[in-house]
């Protein structure tokens, strides 16, 4: 072989060689960004005297290190459960409520009551229920075995996000409750049926004016994510999965209540086979207003979890129409949030209050 085959024989390998390494890096450079793997923090065994032992995890700066996300849906979900799970209290409330009635001679078993109940809670889409006069404790409740009832009241939902209450709905109410008391042997006085219908018609025109549902959309700027990285971005804003996939809940602070902001992503990224491959360019980050307290302040929380993954994922915040959304919307969207607040306070009907999240369901 010439000393020029030889020389030609070199080059075309150096550029063979630099040709599969810059298509090596491109596609590298291509790939969604992943999750930072972290390292196993120092697990301290403490047991407690006469308690079960934990473990306590520590981050070498005193506090107990932020969990980072999982697919152990189950843990997730009691969690969520826990803080959602509501008290056992009376339902019905004449702010939103058609309510009738329902007088007894003597006192009912609770156990009679449940048996006498219709099979379903619903008139229509509205939401029926029964409560009793508990005969030791003087307060209502929904009928539980083992209690005395010394009256009743039977109620449906005027109005949700369905609509108002007609008068078809309304006679099914009444059938349903005359049915229940006819089972107990009592007596029922309802309301008039137009009066409740106008009433249903009035609560329904306040709640459309006000249901505020928000959202924002992060889009990614160069590179695009994966779920992985998606999660544990949103997992250092305090977000945790739901059942859903493509979907992550920030909690509540307080007992009792639902998630403050939802997080989503395309459902079908988050089943793939190899979800880690997967390319996502948005996410949605989003708000129901009426079904969140306003201590909470989750307006400015969405801000700032929206302006801080933006930075962190090297993202833009877009609306609906992709235009950027910047601060001066954000403070006049918060400003105009404060009046809806307002306003559905002084009707007692106020964001994330049980009423309200009946209302707005």
């Amino acid at each position: 072989m010439s000393t020029l085959q030889i020389s030609l024989a070199v080059g075309g390998s150096v550029v063979l060689i630099g040709i599969v390494a810059h298509g090596a890096w491109s596609a590298r450079k291509n790939l969604p960004k992943q999750a930072t793997p972290k390292p196993a923090p120092d697990i301290e065994l403490a047991p407690a005297p006469g308690q079960e032992s934990y473990l306590q995890l520590d981050d070498g700066d005193g506090f107990p290190e932020r969990h980072e996300p999982s697919f152990d849906t189950d843990a997730v979900l009691a969690a969520l459960t826990q803080l959602t799970t509501p008290e056992r209290k009376p339902v019905l409330d004449i702010l939103i409520d058609a309510i009738a009635s329902v007088t007894v001679e003597s006192p009912v078993s609770g156990e009679a009551a449940m048996a006498a109940m219709p099979s379903t809670r619903r008139v229509g889409s509205k939401p029926f229920a029964i409560e009793g006069l508990r005969d030791d404790s003087r307060e209502w409740e929904i009928p539980a075995a083992g209690h005395r009832y010394s009256a009743f009241q039977c109620g449906v939902q005027l109005a949700n996000r369905t609509g108002a209450l007609n008068a078809i709905e309304y006679s099914e109410f009444v059938m349903k409750t005359q049915a229940f008391v006819d089972a107990i042997g009592g007596e029922v006085e309802f309301a008039e049926m137009q009066g409740e219908v106008a009433r249903a018609r009035e609560l329904d025109q306040f709640a459309g004016a006000h249901d505020a549902q928000l959202s924002f959309k992060l889009r990614a700027v160069k590179t695009a994510w994966s779920p992985g990285y998606v999660q544990q971005c949103a997992a250092g804003q305090g977000f945790l999965l739901s059942a859903t996939p493509g979907r992550m809940l920030l909690p509540a602070s307080q007992t009792g209540h639902g998630p403050i902001l939802g997080l989503s992503f395309d459902s079908q990224a988050a089943q793939a086979e190899d979800p880690e491959q997967t390319a996502l360019y948005e996410l949605a980050l989003s708000l129901d207003v009426p079904q969140v307290l306003r201590s909470e302040r989750p307006f400015a929380r969405m801000c700032e979890v929206a302006i801080a993954l933006a930075g962190s994922m090297d993202g833009v915040i877009i609306d609906d129409d992709a235009i950027l959304v910047r601060h001066e919307a954000m403070e006049a969207i918060h400003a105009d949030l404060e009046q809806l607040y307002d306003r559905m306070d002084a009707r007692e009907l106020s964001a994330g209050s049980v009423l309200g999240r009946r209302l707005f369901s």
